[in-house]
């Protein structure tokens, strides 16, 4: 087991390194932005207004699911333990610094998301059942064309293992972990009860999962940015003081304090991104799997609302963690992961931000399972067809079993690699596909300007 993690350490490290994905992802993310004017940025008011206007289900355009849902949908998948573990694990092995490149990473993947989820609407299909399925191997096929068909299937295939890892293990080893830690729950009770409640939701489909996503991911994200600005709130005096470390480790590197071991400008740069792109997903080619079912004939509307996932869970929600993490002094203790988050909202509210932590953990982790279940499944079904689809959920529901009571050490490895190997099929298709992305909105503001 020792070899086989080192092995992919090496491969994660050649993925993930200064000469491949990172520069990728990150020269894509400026490229949409500066072809978009800065687009994302400018229009975030308005995003919040369409947003607003497509919360009803009954909206009578073509889709599944309503445009809200489908960012419920879509949140249901990125919030989770990125959010709580995947920050801890950033500050822990890149220090403050990773924060700010987080920060940039997500800024610019505003563009890359609101661009996926364009071209997942323009090219989306039906399927046998009439369901509405789209994504970036319906993008690669349909906007590029026949010759493209490998790439398309290279995608699917890859995202259809990636979720095991980024949405399923990793989500079930982390609760189970957190569970046993706060309330001495056995391992494979969480699991049990986990694939359960899971199964119960997934046999609906996408219906049922953004059905459940829309009453969910309100209540515990809206809980979950209370409880963490109350102790930002009461430590704020201290803010000045982590803005400036934030920027100045970002650029300078962090010296080894305490519990901490230190960190290199460019392990800030490389945990900052990885984990950023873990948690909101811009560019790996997920989320358009889920705004393409939404009931829309506007691309550009449902753009807009999909960037809005980016900004409500890296912008709002991981800052809101690393403030926590910072302003307590908790990045300093050795500890690391949801541990680390879980100390910090101890000492933020007195002993029972633990709590905290275990809960939003539980849902926050429910609901990723939940959206990238679909997410696998669609890919599945498009290199193998409709009736593939209840036979990767059992195997799903399985795989949920296993990652909670298995100690997986490469877990978060394993699925750092799946995620690089979906993305740069997904990402190449955008670079090809930003021409018809440019004059969709050009046309799209002219008119309503006009």
């Amino acid at each position: 087991m020792a070899a086989l993690q080192e092995e992919l350490t090496v491969l994660r490290d050649l993925i993930w390194g200064e000469y491949l994905l990172i520069p990728v992802l990150a020269f894509v993310g400026v490229y949409l932005t500066i072809g978009l004017f800065a687009m994302p940025w400018r229009k975030i008011p308005l995003a919040i207004c369409v947003l607003w206007r497509g919360r009803q289900e009954t909206i009578k355009q073509k889709g599944d699911i309503s445009p809200f849902q489908a960012l419920m949908t879509e949140l249901s998948a990125t919030v989770g333990t990125g959010n709580i573990v995947g920050v801890a694990t950033a500050i822990y092995f890149g220090g403050p610094g990773a924060i700010f490149w987080m920060w940039v990473i997500a800024l610019f993947g505003m563009a890359t998301k609101y661009a996926e989820a364009v071209l997942a609407v323009t090219y989306r299909e039906t399927d046998k059942n009439g369901n509405y399925v789209g994504g970036p191997m319906y993008y690669i096929r349909n906007g590029l064309g026949e010759n493209w068909r490998w790439m398309a299937g290279l995608f699917s295939f890859f995202a259809m293992f990636a979720a095991f890892g980024i949405g399923n293990m990793v989500q079930s080893n982390s609760v189970a972990d957190e569970m046993y830690s706060t309330f001495e729950i056995p391992f494979w009770v969480t699991g049990f009860v986990m694939s359960i409640c899971v199964s119960l939701v997934i046999i609906g489909g996408v219906k049922r999962i953004a059905k459940v996503a829309s009453k969910l991911i309100p209540f515990m994200a809206i809980a979950y940015v209370i409880a963490a600005s109350v102790i930002v709130i009461v430590n704020y005096e201290k803010i000045p003081g982590v803005i400036i470390l934030i920027i100045e480790s970002a650029f300078n590197g962090t010296a080894a304090s305490g519990g901490f071991l230190g960190a290199s400008v460019w392990m800030a740069i490389q945990m900052g991104f990885a984990r950023g792109i873990f948690s909101n997903e811009a560019g790996l080619g997920s989320a358009p799997i889920a705004h393409a079912a939404a009931k829309t004939n506007n691309p550009v509307n449902q753009g807009m609302i999909a960037m809005l996932g980016v900004f409500i869970d890296t912008i709002i929600i991981c800052s809101l963690t690393a403030f926590v993490i910072l302003l307590t002094g908790a990045f300093e203790s050795g500890y690391k992961g949801a541990s680390m988050t879980s100390l910090a909202f101890s000492l933020g509210l007195h002993g029972y931000g633990n709590y905290v932590v275990s809960f939003g953990l539980i849902l926050f982790a429910f609901t990723t399972l939940l959206g990238w279940s679909y997410y696998g499944e669609r890919c599945a079904s498009y290199l193998f067809g409709i009736k593939i689809i209840i036979f990767y959920r059992i195997v799903w529901i399985a795989a949920i079993f296993i990652g909670a009571v298995t100690k997986l050490e490469f877990v978060w490895i394993f699925a750092d690699i799946a995620n690089g190997l979906m993305a740069l099929p997904n990402l190449l298709a955008l670079l090809l596909l930003s021409p018809l992305v440019f004059i969709k909105t050009r046309q799209h503001f002219a008119k309503k300007n006009g």
